[in-house]
């Protein structure tokens, strides 16, 4: 599926540029690449892409822009010219057109809607039948596309040189990363010039490049990794004596591959043995099925908690491991404190058209006496929803945890006056203590229901953004828990909001990295760095770039065993801006009870 979305990528890209490596330069050359592409950018779309400081895109950025912005499905454009037709006889007047193109959206003039209705107009009967032209809109898509892909099928210099190893089977004795993730931040890929060789024995040579510059820039790293063999952090004696405080969240894997999640503020009240832990949180109701996501991988930072953020430095951060639980033992100071969930990506599973559409769960049922009713299995996912917002684990949502939801799903607060309605208004929602239960939880969700009649469209949005998919899978999510034990004081921990949460937790695992990884230059230039931090369960490569010159580093998995990356590809490259650090990639085990091997080889690229 990853192969499938870049090969559409690239044959987007060739069709307006002669390689992936050439950047777009205005926001002309954008409008016409996401067309072919089979995106319809508006002027606000493109102003979010293309802001007055944009010089350049290069094809990294075409690719997140189209992981970002859906196609056009016909489904919505019907939709919407529906909505025009105000007789719903399946036509749409000038009249109709001009009303909603001068008044709604990216407003037109008059004139531009008389040149358009006149073109759409093709039986000239003064009529626009909206679902002709939906079916024609979206067949000249499609055979946009295929024109793209039959270009660049057809042109194997082309392929290659835009491909990389993606075009090409690996040889056998190599044991390729064999588990697609999520946080795909590729790909730019060599030059034809580059590529002198397709021997099955020479296909590494090929990929780094044949010149004699690109092998002395290479650094070659290998690590071989045993199973089981870490050493497990022992519990303090006596802590279930301890003083605890507990907190949920969850990661959240957005569209665009990256993931968010609460982050949270801790104070210690004084110094004190202090036993932090983070563990995938099982929503399961049955003890024989655990929940999915139980394999993710999670780690916790702690920062100081500083009066300018980016003052913060890391504190310390779980390093050890013991089952599902990653775990820090230490002492912590009296004062506040960060604390940065995070994952590395690899285990939790991506987003595509398959998971977010298809076959679908019915959301509503009609009673006997025709009143909508929530479904049973819309009910559970709702309990576990419930579940994942309660980030103080009392079964009861407070108007803060209530938000949490709201933000998710609608980018929309509910403030304290909508909140009291809910309490004590007309619809009488049950509350205990002003803070929402499960069962009032559900009266919201089946009030929102009754009000759209029975359309589940909404309901939809929330579940897709909460992470589920249409067979109300929790796919795109992983809740977790966090547990802070101290032994002299009641630690508190409350969830925190933070624009610049994203950039310090990037700080945080840059730190972690170069604090315990030392610095291999690649050979030939004194400048460029590769820090390879090895934990017991997680080896993370870092790229540090002190050159006054943006720098492409070429990395090499293919002859890694056992291995998932954070990357998703064997074969990528990774653009790092002048005097500038950036983590590479995250590389864990596909089979925990196996030994495996990290083995990466990374070439500055000419």
């Amino acid at each position: 599926e990853d192969e499938a979305f870049y090969l559409h990528c690239r044959a987007a890209y060739l069709s307006v540029f002669k390689s992936s490596l050439m950047n777009i330069s205005s926001r002309q050359l954008l409008c016409r690449a996401l067309q072919q592409a089979g995106r319809n950018p508006s002027y606000a779309t493109l102003n979010k892409y293309w802001t007055p400081k944009t010089s350049t895109l290069n094809f990294d950025d075409f690719c997140q822009i189209l992981k970002c912005e859906r196609k056009t499905e016909e489904t919505d454009l019907l939709r919407a010219f529906k909505k025009m037709d105000e007789n719903g006889d399946g036509y749409i007047s000038h009249s109709e057109l001009e009303k909603a193109l001068t008044t709604k959206g990216e407003k037109m003039t008059s004139e531009e809607v008389s040149a358009i209705f006149s073109l759409l107009d093709i039986n000239k009967d003064g009529k626009l039948n909206y679902s002709e032209f939906c079916r024609l809109f979206v067949s000249t898509v499609e055979q946009c596309e295929t024109a793209a892909l039959e270009r660049l099928e057809a042109n194997a210099k082309l392929k290659r040189q835009n491909f990389g190893s993606q075009s090409y089977s690996p040889p056998k004795r190599y044991s390729p990363l064999s588990r697609p993730s999520l946080q795909l931040q590729a790909v730019h890929l060599l030059h034809s010039d580059s590529i002198t060789s397709q021997n099955e024995g020479d296909v590494s040579h090929a990929l780094l490049g044949g010149t004699t510059r690109s092998r002395r820039s290479s650094l070659s790293n290998q690590i071989p990794m045993t199973a089981g063999k870490a050493p497990k952090l022992q519990e303090p004696p006596g802590l279930q004596e301890w003083y605890n405080s507990r907190v949920r969240g969850c990661f959240f894997l957005e569209a665009d591959g990256s993931i968010s999640s609460l982050q949270y503020q801790l104070h210690v009240p004084q110094t004190t043995n202090v036993y932090l832990t983070i563990q995938p949180l099982s929503l399961s109701h049955r003890p024989d099925k655990p929940s999915s996501w139980m394999t993710v991988d999670t780690a916790l930072f702690v920062m100081s908690a500083a009066e300018a953020k980016e003052d913060s430095t890391l504190v310390c951060f779980t390093e050890s491991r013991d089952r599902e639980k990653y775990v820090w033992r230490g002492e912590l100071n009296v004062g506040s404190y960060l604390l940065l969930p995070f994952t590395s990506g690899c285990k939790m599973k991506k987003r595509n058209k398959k998971t977010m559409s298809g076959k679908s769960v019915q959301l509503i049922n009609r009673t006997d006496t025709d009143e909508i009713d929530l479904s049973r299995e819309l009910r559970e996912a709702l309990s576990d929803i419930f579940d994942m917002m309660d980030v103080d684990g009392n079964d009861l949502l407070s108007l803060e945890e209530y938000n949490f939801f709201e933000l998710r799903t609608s980018g929309e607060k509910c403030d304290k006056d909508a909140w009291l309605v809910c309490k004590g208004g007309a619809e009488n929602f049950d509350m205990r203590k002003n803070q929402l239960t499960r069962q009032g939880f559900m009266e919201l969700n089946l009030m929102e229901a009754t009000e759209k009649e029975g359309d589940p469209a909404d309901l939809w949005i929330s579940l897709e953004a909460m992470g589920y998919n249409r067979m109300l899978e929790l796919v795109h999510a992983c809740p977790f828990q966090i547990d802070v034990h101290c032994e002299a004081a009641q630690p508190s921990i409350q969830p925190v909001s933070m624009t610049s949460g994203a950039k310090l937790l990037n700080q945080a695992l840059q730190k972690s990295i170069t604090a315990r990884a030392g610095a291999r230059a690649l050979r030939g230039q004194e400048n460029v760095f590769i820090y390879t931090y090895r934990g017991e369960h997680r080896i993370s490569s870092l790229i540090a770039n002190k050159t006054n010159q943006r720098v492409t580093v070429h990395v090499n998995n293919e002859q890694s065993r056992n291995c998932c990356s954070s990357r998703g590809l064997n074969v990528f490259a990774v653009e790092v801006p002048a005097r500038t650090k950036m983590v590479c990639q995250h590389v864990l085990p596909v089979n925990e009870r196996q030994d495996w091997t990290y083995s990466c080889v990374e070439t500055l690229l000419p």
